[in-house]
């Protein structure tokens, strides 16, 4: 069961390709993002600290995390997550879609 909020977070998708998507996720306080699943291996690096509280749909665990600090998921953990803190939070998702690529990867 997901949380039950009325606030919805708010994606920003920066990037999506083949090969990567890269999402800004904005939270106000209470926010969530919704009951769902990563397709793929992804990161999360934090713009403003914060503390996530994600449910599994079991269990409610609350991580706090500092600006800058990174976390890395594999694909298919179904969960969601809401912003734990009184103040706005925000944090910036890369999806992996094909991780051979990116050794491929030239900068422009």
């Amino acid at each position: 069961m997901a949380f039950a909020c009325t606030i919805p977070a708010t994606p920003t998708v920066q990037q999506d390709d083949e090969t990567i998507r890269i999402t800004r996720w904005d939270f106000e306080p209470g926010a969530v993002t919704g009951w769902h699943e990563h397709g793929w291996p992804y990161f999360v690096v934090m713009l403003v600290a914060g503390t996530l509280r994600i449910h599994n749909g079991t269990d409610v665990s609350d991580v706090p995390l500092a600006q800058g600090q990174a976390y890395m998921r594999p694909a298919g953990i179904r969960h969601d997550v809401m912003n734990g803190s009184d103040h706005p939070i925000a944090f910036v998702e890369i999806e992996v879609k094909q991780p051979g690529a990116l050794k491929e990867l030239t900068l422009p």
